[in-house]
């Protein structure tokens, strides 16, 4: 596996991977219509549109991008403690609890390390068992909210880690 830094020529692997996760992940969690409105297409618009940006992006290869990570800095002003945010990792489940994941991590945090991003979030679906992989890498939970997606409220664990350098460690 080579975990290397995102092109926008990479935002189709990226859709894909963020499409099929989702349906493998959160089907029975989140309500089929959404899920099943997800194209790769549409996704593939958004991540090209990002990766222009000049965002944070790292994928994962395998014979293809098969996971993906990005970060940067906090959207929401409600954690003011927390200057950073992993905004999204995912890694298709053939690929999961082989150590994609924590490879994918790691040049994300050096990255927003540079930024002198020490302090950091991440948002999870509370019914989404990845979530013990943040725990496990020293994240804890500071706040529960909820979200709505396709009219069903559905709740969200925020977690935080206080000094990302940590999972360097781990």
């Amino acid at each position: 596996m080579k975990v290397r830094k995102a092109f926008t020529a990479d935002a189709l692997g990226i859709a894909k991977v963020q499409v099929d996760t989702w349906n493998t992940t959160y089907r029975g969690i989140v309500p089929d219509v959404f899920l099943d409105s997800m194209t790769y297409e549409s996704r593939e618009h958004k991540w090209k549109e990002i990766l222009s940006q000049g965002a944070t992006v790292y994928v994962a290869e395998s014979e293809g991008i098969c996971g993906f990570a990005s970060a940067g800095t906090q959207r929401s002003n409600k954690y003011p403690a927390y200057e950073g945010e992993l905004y999204a990792i995912y890694v298709n489940e053939e690929n999961q609890r082989r150590g994609v994941g924590k490879g994918l991590l790691e040049p994300v945090v050096k990255e927003l390390v540079k930024q002198k991003i020490f302090a950091v979030t991440v948002v999870v679906l509370q019914e989404n068992p990845s979530r013990y992989f943040y725990e496990f890498l020293g994240a804890r939970i500071i706040d529960t909210i909820e979200t709505e997606i396709a009219g069903k409220r559905i709740p969200e664990l925020v977690y935080g880690w206080k000094d990302i350098r940590e999972i360097l460690i781990k």
